[in-house]
């Protein structure tokens, strides 16, 4: 089973989508093995996006990330990583296909509603910044048997 980080923004939380978004991964089969509400703490948002601190779009980005709170969550399923990210859509707004998250709900390529990880390395990095070990809980879902072979 693959894990994967995703990021409800504060764009997604104000206008109310954490349950309608978190509800299509679930309706999809994936497993929500952590999650955290609260506005991130710079250090943690710095570390997140270290590989975007020199650019100059970096102190617009920072304060938006931290203008209000998100939603972080790990899921975990078979290849959850590629659908995850295809079921959010592109990531500018204008160019995601309806049905997708930014595709319904993304009004800007600024805030556009959600992040998730891109690769396995990725993901397995912001899980880290984001969760412990021990916050990260393993169990069997009832359906598991239905969805995975």
């Amino acid at each position: 089973m693959e894990r994967t980080f995703v990021m409800i923004k504060p764009d997604g939380v104000q206008r109310g989508l954490v349950g309608e978004i978190l509800s299509r991964f679930e309706k999809k089969g994936f497993k929500i093995v952590a999650a955290k509400f609260g506005v991130l703490p710079e250090a943690i948002v710095d570390k997140h996006y270290e590989e975007h601190l020199a650019k100059p779009f970096y102190p617009g980005m920072k304060a938006y990330i931290t203008s209000g709170p998100v939603f972080r969550f790990v899921l975990e399923g078979d290849n959850v990583i590629a659908t995850v990210r295809k079921m959010n859509g592109a990531t500018n707004p204008t160019e995601a296909a309806p049905g997708t998250v930014r595709g319904d709900f993304a009004l800007s390529i600024g805030k556009n509603v959600i992040h998730a990880s891109d690769a396995p390395e990725s993901a397995a990095r912001e899980i880290g910044i984001h969760f412990t070990a021990t916050e990260l809980v393993a169990y069997v879902k009832i359906d598991e048997t239905q969805l995975y072979e």
